[in-house]
């Protein structure tokens, strides 16, 4: 299996419901590092997996609209708890439509699998890894 991993950041405010969650139910900032890993079986002819630079582009369109934002005033975001786990499975779903409309080239309609990572800070992170549905 191949893979290729590009990289980003985000900077966002949020604020998460119920107790569990302690002083984190206040409006607080994070910062994410932003981490998507294209998986596949095989290259494209150009023995690409995916072209690096339509990924890097695509990663940072989706990330655009979350990026100093408050994602409590999101309209997608609104009445959720916006975990770091949550927004591994929003950013993978994101990136598999632009897949799927072929933002990412020709070698993008081969990816099977794709990991999205979020590091919160160097001793905490979150990911989710599915398949390109």
């Amino acid at each position: 299996m191949f893979s290729l991993t590009v990289c980003d950041h985000i900077m966002v405010a949020h604020s998460f419901r119920g107790e569990e969650f302690g002083p984190a139910q206040r409006v607080h900032g994070a910062t994410f590092v932003v981490e998507a890993e294209f998986r596949a079986p095989t290259l494209d002819e150009s023995n690409l997996l995916v072209d690096i630079g339509a990924a890097r582009v695509e990663l940072r369109r989706v990330l655009d609209a979350m990026d100093y934002r408050n994602l409590d005033e999101v309209p997608e975001m609104v009445g959720q708890n916006t975990t770091t786990e949550f927004l591994c499975a929003h950013i993978h779903g994101l990136l598999c439509d632009a897949m799927r409309a072929g933002k990412l080239g020709e070698g993008g309609r081969n990816v099977t699998g794709l990991k999205v990572l979020l590091r919160e800070s160097p001793l905490a992170w979150a990911a989710f890894e599915g398949p390109v549905a």
